[in-house]
């Protein structure tokens, strides 16, 4: 018998055994998940993780192995018509891969996964002005700190230098008349003033001069400072010491071009604080601090979701549970327990998210200086959530569905696919917010701003782990949202695998297409960007963009409205161009596209008065702003989908209101546009034929609009980022102890949304990556 004294152990080391029997001890509790029961309300597991049912996946490599099942004629079952679309139950799938999703059900074989759970020390646990990156051993510092343990402070200023004609330097967004925060490059009224915190954010605290032509903004006079801002005189317009009581009762005036653009800020004067935006709200184990996680000690990552060995094992997240420990045999040998080892069962594809540095990811959302970018929901005075109608907010509603995915695994040899999470939504809208930001490097161009940050990641990647020299990057998945996509994705990444909104081919647009030159990539040397095209159908993947979601058309079923409450033929709102008032003044605006509709059918007069030279009466083409768009869109039959600076949301306002959509983009890829067969529920015609885009739309019978409808009807939740709106549901539920409206309504939907669909698309990658492989190795 081994005693105490024997030991000659000190007390920290007994407390330390002492915490392993007890992490032992609780073992069997993972047999059993302890979780919050939630009822009725969870979020329903994706219908994902399905091979041919005559096929199984190896535990070890994830390769597919034939089994004595009886091979399953899919050919004979599910024939495919002229149009390669799959005939069964009228299932709209692309003939190779509706075949594989048809047979797509619970029978891919569990494999067990080892996770290891990490405890690998930082220097001086980051100062406290950190997250410690567990696995790696790195800090991950907060906005304004830097070095290896967080200690050292940045100057953030807020402006250029000065100059005698612009004595607070040239303009950036984070400019500032006032008190600059240099940790945040943020301005606000600052000391001597009634609310010393309270934003000052651009034209707030510069004159304006009035607009020259009418109903035009007013112009900020950025080297004429707005000293009336600190006023006290109820005369004159002031901002940093007005008290909210009396603002709200108009017994004062102030300045009304000021407001609350910083995030975790609400109400008419900023008064009210109220919780920030961050990824998956910080899962449960940290505080969000303007977008960063702040993560409780023992927990890591952008969204404070990975445990380490000292986290609580029975708040360990649902994608790591249930599982079977593993303790070291020699732990109480060494008195530190620097990793655990926990066996999982899991079904596959399974995915590696890196946790990147947060200037990729994480800075970029906490020193935002207008609330709104980036995200796609913000919350009220009563912390309640708000979505917004930020188009890229895709981005971010797919990461969160990833970190919270039980398809997600912390063994990256076990992986069959690496997710770089690289916030371009962010960086590109992000471009001009302050000096630090500065794109004088980069010739104005956002874009290439943007290639330099996907490269800087690559080379974290490439340096700090080893999994992307096995496949060259092949198995790597990047995410870029904005307007061309990853037309500027870097030459060392183009391997991997993109998803985008954007799916040019560059077949016959060679060239950018966006009318907004600091977007422009022509001018971005080939030695830095390559001579890729800006969309690969092989190996990429176009995902829908967010829509802000619709409780009244979800209540009303605007999707399911059938063909005789259609009544208009063909239905188009939105920017035409220069030749209508407030139009976009670019002629290279939408590659030139609508234009050329609203030549043909406009339904609005232009400036000088002329309508389209064929518009009709059950014809819309009008860049009028409907205040009953999605009303509008349920009672049109066909609509309009076509570019704006690259892509638009018009192919998710179409799909999510049963509307057929009409594409008149060539050689460019719609959402899913190579998983999905297109003919089956869309109509697609060149943009030379938009002359004849009336009299084809009338060349289809009544069955065929029939049969299209219900094929729009099968795949609009495809389009839906259901799964992050349900997260967001099941964390207020447990804030609150009450399911939202918007959340209701979601939860009745049943079929597969964005983050399913993603997920059966990257297991077919893996199928065709063993196939690919296979056939080297029969060659050779």
């Amino acid at each position: 018998m081994i005693t105490i004294s024997k030991w000659r152990c000190s007390w920290s080391l007994m407390a330390t055994i002492a915490s392993i029997v007890a992490l032992v001890s609780i073992v069997h509790l993972f047999l059993f998940p302890v979780l919050p029961s939630l009822d009725s309300f969870s979020v329903r597991p994706v219908q994902n993780s399905c091979v041919p049912i005559n096929e199984s996946v190896d535990g070890r490599t994830g390769h597919i192995q034939g089994n004595s099942q009886q091979v399953l004629d899919l050919e004979h079952r599910f024939p495919a018509d002229l149009h390669r679309a799959v005939v069964y139950r009228n299932a709209p799938w692309k003939a190779e891969i509706g075949q594989w999703l048809s047979g797509c059900d619970a029978v891919a074989k569990e494999v067990s996964v080892v996770e290891t759970i990490s405890g690998s020390s930082c220097k001086n646990d980051c100062s406290g002005q950190g997250v410690c990156n567990y696995e790696l051993g790195q800090c991950r510092c907060f906005h304004g700190f830097s070095g290896e343990g967080c200690s050292e402070r940045l100057n953030l200023e807020c402006n250029y230098p000065k100059s005698p004609e612009l004595p607070y330097g040239r303009w950036v967004v984070s400019i500032c008349s006032a008190h600059c925060d240099p940790m945040r490059a943020m301005c606000f009224c600052g000391e001597g003033t009634k609310y010393p915190n309270r934003p000052t954010a651009e034209a707030c605290g510069f004159q304006l001069s009035l607009p020259s032509e009418p109903g035009a903004p007013k112009l900020a006079e950025w080297a004429k400072p707005d000293l009336d801002i600190f006023t006290t005189n109820r005369s004159k317009l002031g901002w940093c010491n007005v008290d909210p009581a009396e603002g709200y009762a108009n017994k004062v005036k102030f300045k009304e071009e000021c407001d609350c653009k910083y995030d975790c800020l609400s109400g008419r004067f900023c008064e009210v604080p109220v919780q920030c935006s961050c990824i998956n709200q910080c899962s449960g184990h940290g505080h969000c601090r303007g977008g960063f996680c702040q993560c409780a000690n023992g927990w890591y990552g952008t969204d404070c979701s990975i445990p380490s060995v000292t986290s609580s094992v029975r708040e360990w997240p649902r994608w790591l549970r249930p599982a079977q420990l593993d303790v070291p045999d020699n732990a109480y040998l060494t008195g530190k327990l620097v990793h655990l080892n926990a066996v999982v069962k899991k079904k596959r594809p399974l995915i590696y998210v890196y946790d990147l540095p947060p200037k990729f990811n994480s800075l970029l959302l906490e020193g935002r200086h207008f609330k709104f970018e980036c995200v796609n929901r913000l919350y009220n005075d009563n912390n309640a959530t708000m979505w917004t109608d930020q188009l890229y907010g895709a981005q971010m509603a797919l990461y969160e569905s990833i970190l919270a995915s039980p398809h997600r695994t912390l063994n990256g040899e076990e992986a069959d696919f690496f997710f770089a999470p690289v916030l371009d939504s962010c960086i590109i809208t992000r471009a001009d917010d302050a000096p630090h930001l500065s794109m004088e490097q980069h010739m104005g161009l956002r874009s290439s701003l943007t290639l330099e940050f996907y490269r800087k990641a690559y080379d974290h990647i490439v340096e700090h782990y080893p999994y992307w020299n096995r496949s060259s990057g092949r198995d790597h998945i990047w995410s870029f949202s904005w307007d061309e996509g990853a037309c500027y994705a870097p030459k060392e990444i183009w391997n991997s695998m993109m998803l985008v909104h954007w799916g040019n081919t560059n077949s016959k647009h060679k060239h950018s297409t966006t009318a907004y030159w600091a977007d422009n990539w022509d001018k971005i040397s080939s030695d830095r960007r390559g001579k890729h095209p800006c969309f690969d159908p092989d190996k990429d993947l176009v995902l829908p963009a967010w829509k802000l979601p619709d409780v009244n058309a979800l209540s009303t079923k605007l999707w399911a409205r059938p063909l005789e409450k259609r009544k208009t033929l063909f239905y188009f709102n939105g920017n035409l161009g220069p030749a209508y008032l407030n139009g976009r003044p670019e002629a290279s605006y939408s590659m030139g596209i609508r234009q050329k509709l609203a030549e043909e059918f406009g339904s609005t007069p232009d400036k000088d008065g002329n309508l389209g030279k064929q518009h009709a009466e059950n014809v819309i083409v009008s860049p009028l702003r409907s205040e009953s768009y999605h009303e509008d869109l349920a009672s049109s039959v066909f609509c309009g989908v076509m570019p704006g600076d690259g892509w638009s949301g018009r192919m998710e306002d179409s799909i999510l209101q049963g509307c057929i959509p009409v594409v008149i983009q060539d050689g460019i890829y719609l959402p899913y546009e190579n998983v999905l067969n297109y003919e089956s529920f869309a109509v697609r015609i060149l943009e030379d034929e938009i002359p004849n885009l009336i009299k084809i739309l009338q060349g289809f019978n009544g069955t065929e609009i029939e049969n299209k409808l219900t094929s729009v009807q099968k795949i609009w939740q495809r389009f839906l980022y259901r799964d992050s709106m349900l997260l967001e549901a099941e964390r207020q539920k447990t804030a609150f102890g009450y399911v939202e409206d918007w959340a209701v309504e979601f939860l009745r939907l049943t079929e597969d949304d964005v983050f399913a669909t993603f997920v059966q698309a990257r297991k077919k990658s893996i199928d065709q990556l063993y196939v690919s492989e296979k056939l080297k190795l029969d060659i050779t």
